[in-house]
């Protein structure tokens, strides 16, 4: 009995006792009062609502003063014939990476216009990020499943989402095709519902290595079986892509009219003869403010296949980024550059300004966190990869805006969003530029020994 007392006493003490956030943390009566009688409910305000409420809010947040005063014309620009469209699919990357490629294809066979073929590369790359997962499990087995890297890999099994490296290692291991010879399929284009099916399998197969390691099953088996997992995502990939070509017959017509020779390829010696391009003399940057300058960056994870190369990169202040930028296009290189597309941007007109939409004055508020707030907070992150193809250089040699080749179509400005230099300032994150336009002080960064980050790093951001 006296136990029991004892006990009702303690539980009493529990309940009548509050804690910090129920004494500290609820909203009171009063804190309500104040809240609401912070906002002066007049005409002003009942207008604003009525008008917010009903509408697009960006549509109500146009700034009218700025419509038209961004000349659709530049200096320089690099020769590109074209414009792709990913569709319903997160394979900018790809599309960027390969649009890099495809300018000099056209230059050096005097095409009429070429297009590689993305659903060629990303066959390979579902299959190759399913083997790169399915590893990651097997290496972290011994963690317990609640454990912060198991938890991201099960959130995280695959995507259609990526980055250069990427591109670089499926040509380097798998080669490339024509368009014609690989093309698109319904589910390469809108890629959502094989993605959620590739994930479940993927998981399923996660708890089954996880339980198979912890009953003590051989390494030999343990392989064995991640074999025949890889063998049922493959089917997946077939049926819903098409079957990937070993071998091919082409030719193609150039602008003189000329047919060429019907040639035999695999695609190892297709990309060798139309491109011959070595992707290890590209360097990647990023513009990160919140981790010091001029070091080098790795992520863990964030590379597409198992031997492959994770996202590995030099920070610079974006000054020196655009320097180099600026002479890669005077030299007729186009770059990958990845940002976060979606602020301010104006989709009919292809603008990406800072100054599109004033949505301090809309909502009578100020919105003020800077970029590296933004980034902290994963407010801000690279969320689309495009192709740096155009600079205006003003008479003084300073730059009021750049010329990005989308992969959405004729979206926009002719498949083009025209940037300005202040948005390149607060949006660009990566940017991927030939060695010959960079000086060597920055190329030495590269021979330091890297700064690793986690995958849940907000850096980690594959591009869609």
């Amino acid at each position: 009995m006296k136990l029991f007392l004892k006990t009702l006493s303690i539980v009493s003490i529990m309940l009548t006792v509050p804690t910090f956030a129920s004494a500290q943390g609820n909203l009171s009566t009063a804190d309500l009062d104040m809240i609401t009688s912070s906002l002066t409910f007049d005409e002003d305000t009942r207008a604003l609502m009525n008008a917010i409420s009903s509408n697009d809010i960006s549509k109500l947040a146009i700034n009218r003063e700025n419509i038209g005063k961004l000349s659709p014309y530049f200096s320089n620009k690099v020769d590109i014939k074209g414009i792709t469209n990913q569709k319903s699919s997160g394979r900018c990357w790809l599309y960027t990476g390969l649009n890099v490629l495809r300018p000099k294809v056209i230059e050096k066979f005097n095409m009429k216009e070429f297009e590689f073929s993305q659903n060629f590369g990303f066959f390979w790359d579902q299959l190759e990020k399913s083997n790169l997962f399915l590893e990651a499990i097997i290496e972290t087995s011994s963690l317990p499943e609640n454990d912060r890297k198991v938890d991201w890999l099960f959130k995280n099994p695959i995507s259609d989402g990526g980055q250069w490296t990427g591109v670089v290692d499926i040509i380097e291991k798998y080669g490339a095709v024509p368009a014609s010879v690989m093309p698109e399929s319904n589910n390469s284009e809108n890629t959502r519902m094989m993605s959620r099916f590739l994930r479940r399998k993927l998981r399923e197969d996660a708890l089954k290595l996880r339980k198979m390691v912890s009953e003590g099953t051989s390494e030999n088996k343990l392989r064995k079986e991640k074999i025949n997992m890889l063998g049922e995502i493959y089917r997946i990939l077939v049926l819903c892509l098409g079957n990937p070509p070993a071998e091919f017959t082409w030719q193609y017509e150039d602008q003189d009219g000329k047919i060429s020779e019907i040639k035999n390829y695999t695609p190892k010696s297709f990309y060798d003869e139309m491109s011959g391009v070595d992707l290890r003399d590209y360097v990647m940057f990023m513009n990160d403010p919140t981790r010091p300058f001029y070091q080098l960056y790795e992520i863990e994870y964030d590379r597409h296949m198992q031997e492959g190369g994770n996202w590995k990169y030099i920070n610079l202040p974006v000054d020196k980024i655009k320097s180099f930028a600026k002479t890669s296009i005077l030299a007729n290189e186009a770059m990958y550059f990845s940002c976060d597309v979606g602020k301010q941007l104006d989709r009919e007109k292809g603008l990406l300004d800072i100054k599109n939409y004033d949505y301090n004055d809309l909502f009578g508020l100020d919105f003020a966190m800077d970029k590296s707030g933004r980034i902290k907070t994963y407010d801000s992150g690279s969320s689309h990869g495009m192709n740096l193809v155009g600079v205006n250089i003003l008479a003084g040699g300073s730059v009021d805006k750049w010329l990005l080749e989308n992969s959405w179509g004729k979206k926009g400005h002719q498949g083009f969003l025209i940037m300005t230099d202040e948005w390149f300032d607060e949006y660009m994150f990566r940017l991927v530029i030939h060695k010959n336009y960079i000086d060597a002080e920055t190329l030495n960064i590269l021979d330091l020994e890297p700064v690793y980050l986690p995958p849940w790093d907000p850096m980690f951001m594959p591009e869609n």
